[in-house]
């Protein structure tokens, strides 16, 4: 299987497991996220709709796996501008 070349350096993001404290966020519609425990398979999405404990993430097949939209429970994203892991994504 070939692997995909992603169009941000996704894999600089630190792996944030669910049950870690770094986990618990307040997530909105809008927010830059990331799957904490392997940013490099969904790449980065938007949040489009939270319901309870969930959230719709369009990823816009940033991602390994090249997946547009999936659900979540928040533990597992990570906002991107909580931590301010934006100067990551950059090339170098």
């Amino acid at each position: 299987m070939e692997t995909k070349r992603l169009p941000y350096r996704i894999d600089r993001l630190p792996v944030i497991l669910p049950f870690h404290r770094r986990a618990m966020n307040d997530l909105n519609t809008g927010d830059l996220v990331y799957y904490g425990p392997c940013p490099e398979f969904y790449g980065i999405g938007e949040i489009l709709k939270v319901v309870d404990r969930f959230c719709i993430v369009d990823f816009r097949g940033t991602g390994e796996y090249g997946i547009h939209k999936d659900a979540f429970e928040t533990k597992y994203l990570i906002p991107i501008h909580k931590l301010n892991l934006s100067h990551l994504l950059k090339n170098v």
